[in-house]
């Protein structure tokens, strides 16, 4: 194993890893914000507010 040549690529990984990241972080924060958007306004079949 060449530990030099690893070494070399570790920010690479690390790049790559922090992308990962942020685009789930990103994606988990855009399903909640649309969950609060969608939430139930407090209305009944009615129309009237309870």
């Amino acid at each position: 194993m060449n530990t030099e040549l690893f070494l070399q690529t570790l920010p690479y990984m690390l790049k790559g890893m922090i992308g990962i990241f942020s685009v789930t972080i990103i994606i988990i924060l855009s399903i909640y914000w649309l969950n609060f958007l969608q939430r139930p306004s407090g209305k009944n079949k009615n129309g009237e507010k309870k």
